[in-house]
């Protein structure tokens, strides 16, 4: 996935850059990525009635919705954020389409999801946090995923104390042996960041005693030993 636009920092403003974390660990959120859109795409199918009000009027628009929308997906899978937002090619509409057009779907909520990643990677946060707030996660893992997205889109308009609150709810939706321990750590960042180094050791502990094979685990120890010489 194609690294987000990140606002210039001054110097020495911070002790411990939050996006460290997220560029050290590239490959993971690709992944994790790739299992959230997956999981997404299947509940755009098997939660059809979920938002409906008719079940006879509501079917055929949420197969219309699916059909429509797999240009748009394959535009986000390829990084092409502004082309899966509104004009994906082939005549199909695009995620903002979706959701105007079929509203009260299943798809059009999923819509929401990938609208707000889309904008999270264009660089306009604001409209990436209005979509991804918007979104009704259901399940296991797609919580973790909305939760850790609106994360993302905080730190980077750099309020840290909502980040820390989205990063938390992220760990606190679901146990996943991937993502759990990717949040975690972006947690125990924040912390650091805080001087707070009592709190990141006790974060990046937890990743090194329960995730210790994660993409996150690999390189813990040399958190818990930079957390330790700073503490």
């Amino acid at each position: 996935m194609a690294r987000r636009k990140r606002n210039p920092k001054q110097a020495g403003d911070t002790l411990v850059d939050i996006v460290e974390v997220r560029d050290s660990a590239q490959s993971f959120f690709e992944e994790n990525q790739k299992l959230a859109f997956g999981l997404l795409a299947a509940l755009v199918v098997v939660i059809g009635g979920f938002f409906a009000y008719n079940n006879f009027y509501k079917k055929p628009r949420q197969k219309e919705a699916v059909d429509q929308m797999f240009r748009a997906q394959e535009q986000f899978e390829r990084d092409s954020f502004a082309l899966a937002l509104t004009n994906p090619g082939g005549g199909y509409l695009g995620f903002l389409d979706i959701i105007e057009k079929y509203k009260g779907t299943a798809a059009a909520n999923s819509a929401r999801y990938y609208v707000g990643v889309s904008y999270l990677n264009l660089g306009k946060y604001e409209a990436a946090i209005d979509y991804l707030q918007q979104f009704k996660a259901v399940g296991e893992v797609t919580p973790i995923a909305k939760f850790g997205a609106l994360g993302d889109a905080y730190s980077e308009l750099q309020d840290m104390d909502a980040a820390m609150k989205n990063y938390k709810k992220a760990v606190s939706r679901g146990e996943n042996d991937v993502l759990t321990p990717y949040y975690l750590k972006k947690i125990g960042m924040l912390h650091e960041r805080n001087g707070n180094f009592a709190e990141a050791s006790k974060v990046y502990q937890e990743i090194k005693d329960k995730y210790p094979n994660s993409p996150s685990g690999r390189d813990i120890e040399k958190y818990l030993a930079r957390v330790s010489a700073k503490g």
